[in-house]
Parts: structure tokens; C-alpha cells; sequence
């Protein structure tokens, strides 16, 4: 897409992408503060962005901490991805098959405590917001705790690979044994092996969690064909869906260190949504309502500008973020002064 960028501006034609949640709202609330910060004199030392869609509070019923109302084959992919950082100046790379390794409680007003880690290259904001003085520049991914070692066991496990094949197992508990490399199917068995495998006592938390999700159980084997992160994408989605009156959760938040001439602020900006039981998900208000907006943008004249754009420009953040505020898709910011030391 990017690619089309010069052919736009030459044709006078705005391609506008990158315009619903993640990525959207995270480039909108966050370009709305680095740019009030640097027109009053501020330059930006620290950038730190969190995003998750959740269960809300009160359906957060499995020991996963996380429910789907969509395909999990997208989110375990992306557990397979490395990480780049910048964490006070210091290049921080994290390799392919590590991620999960990597992971910290995140406290965000109004929720319980959650857990956070890497989400993909963080270093090309740098110049795509405009912040080459940050010394911390990182993007996170947000879960409720234990999400993050159950699927570690699982990626150092091969329980994520790709590679299709046939399986003649007949029930969950046979498959994971063969895929361990065993061939005593009887559920405790399983899970001695998963267990001694992943250098965990059988009753740990991340053992009990991938005996919820069946994976020692006699089950049928729900898919006679495919990689293992497709049995593992079947198994999650017969077990892991939204009940028709629990709502999912949206959570956004920017963490920013400030340094004005005469001072320091470190700056917060939070989006808490919430989706509508047996309505429709947070998620996609979110999502749906910001490409709306955009779209009625351009339809209307109001962005006129040509080429590949994505949102971090006044023109499209301002009065996007404006409507999804009346929508109730808010943005909280809070700033506090900073003594001493840099932000």
C-alpha cells in the first residue's frame, strides 16, 4: 500500500488505512498528546503503548483469561513473532520463540492487575510519530496473568508450528501424547510428559490451564487435518467463545515522559470500553465506528489531502477521536508533574 503513496498524490486521490483500533485509535490518542506536548515546548523521552481486547472483569471465567469472538488462529500466529524495543536508550531484541518469556503486571486504573508483553517492532514509531528524542519506545500487548506461560508451554512445545499433516489420533489426549512424542495416551499420563517436557510440577497453573482446554482429555480430536496451531486454533474455539450476556473489553493506554524547559510531566492517556451483551463486541464499535468516521471524512470533503495517509494527522484525529467520544469511546488523560530526574 505504501508503495501507491506517490501514484495517489499524483492522482489527487487520499487512500486513508490504518483507521480502527489497533492500528487506529492507538495512532490517534497518542498523536493528539505528542502533539499538544511538543507545540507547548515538550519533547518526548518516553513512549510507552499497551493494547488488549479482553474479557470484561466478570467474564473472565477460564484459567486462560481469554474468550474469542473471532478465529484464535490470528493471535497465536502472532505469538510466534519476535520483538523490538527501546528500554532508557538500550536496543532491546527479543527472538522468535521467546516472546512469552517476556512478559510484566501491568497496573491500569479501574481494572484488576494484568499482565503485558512485546508486541511486534516498536522502533519505526521513532519516525512515524515524530519522537526520536524518546530513550523508551515500546508497544505491549495486554492479558490477564497466566496467559503468557500457559502459551509459552505451548509455542516451546511445537503446539504453534504450521506444518500441515494428517493425524490419525482419534482423541485429543493420543494427539498431544504423539506430538510429545509418546504414545501412552491416558490423560495422567499426558500430563506427566507435558509436564516433565516443559520442566513443570503436573499441577502447575499452565499445566491445569492446557488440561481445560482438553489437550489430555479423551475428546474427539476436533480436526483430522492441519498444523498443530489448527488443532490448538479448534480446541480454543469450542472452549474459549463469549456466552451470549458477557461483554468483552477494550483497553488502550499510553504511558508518556514529557521534558519541558522548565519542567517534567509523565502523561497518561486511557481507553476502558466495553462491549454490549448480546450486542454488539467492543471491539467492534471500536473498529467499525473509527473506519466509519474516516470514511464519512472522505466522502464528505472534509480530508482532502492525497496519497497513502493512516491517521496521525490533525485533520483526521481530531475529529475522529471527537465522535467516537460521543459514542462513548472516550480517551481519559491524566498528567503529573515530574520532581526531579528525567520524566
Amino acid at each position: 500500500m505504501r508503495a501507491l503513496d506517490r501514484a495517489a498524490r499524483e492522482a489527487g486521490v487520499t487512500l486513508l488505512n490504518e483507521i480502527g483500533a489497533d492500528p487506529g485509535m492507538d495512532h490517534m490518542s497518542a498523536m493528539r498528546v505528542i502533539h499538544e506536548a511538543q507545540e507547548a515546548g515538550g519533547e518526548i523521552t518516553r513512549f510507552r503503548s499497551w493494547c488488549g481486547g479482553l474479557p470484561a472483569p466478570e467474564a473472565n471465567t477460564n484459567p486462560l483469561g481469554y474468550k474469542f469472538s473471532w478465529s484464535p488462529r490470528g493471535v497465536l500466529l502472532a505469538g510466534r513473532n519476535p520483538a523490538h524495543y527501546l528500554e532508557e536508550g538500550a536496543e532491546i531484541t527479543i527472538p522468535a520463540g521467546e516472546l512469552f518469556e517476556h512478559h510484566w503486571p501491568v497496573a491500569i486504573p479501574g481494572l484488576p492487575l494484568l499482565e503485558g508483553y512485546p508486541n511486534r517492532d516498536a522502533l519505526p514509531y521513532a519516525d512515524l510519530y515524530g519522537i526520536r528524542t524518546a530513550r523508551t519506545l515500546f508497544r505491549g500487548t495486554l492479558r490477564y496473568p497466566g496467559w503468557c506461560e500457559a502459551l509459552n508451554v505451548l509455542l516451546k512445545l511445537g503446539f504453534l508450528e504450521l506444518e500441515p499433516q494428517t493425524w490419525p489420533q482419534a482423541t485429543l489426549g493420543a494427539w498431544t501424547a504423539a506430538l510429545l512424542g509418546g504414545d501412552d495416551a491416558r490423560p495422567a499420563a499426558v500430563r506427566r510428559t507435558l509436564a516433565a517436557r516443559a520442566g513443570l510440577d503436573p499441577h502447575a497453573a499452565p499445566v491445569e490451564a492446557l488440561a481445560w482446554l482438553g489437550l489430555f482429555s479423551a475428546d474427539p480430536l476436533p480436526l483430522r487435518h492441519g498444523g498443530p496451531i489448527d488443532v490448538l486454533t479448534a480446541c480454543m474455539l469450542a472452549r474459549m467463545q463469549f456466552a451470549a450476556d458477557e461483554r468483552d473489553m477494550l483497553v488502550m493506554h499510553h504511558e508518556f515522559g514529557i521534558a519541558y524547559p522548565e519542567r517534567e510531566e509523565r502523561r497518561t492517556s486511557t481507553l476502558l470500553a466495553y462491549g454490549i451483551p448480546g450486542g454488539d463486541t467492543a471491539m467492534a464499535r471500536a473498529v467499525g465506528l473509527s473506519a466509519a468516521i474516516g470514511g464519512r471524512l472522505l466522502l464528505e470533503g472534509t480530508l482532502r489531502r492525497p496519497g497513502v495517509l493512516i491517521p496521525i494527522l490533525p485533520e483526521i484525529y481530531l475529529p475522529v477521536l471527537s465522535e467516537l467520544a460521543s459514542y462513548g469511546l472516550r480517551f481519559e488523560e491524566q498528567g503529573t508533574a515530574v520532581a526531579g530526574g528525567p520524566a
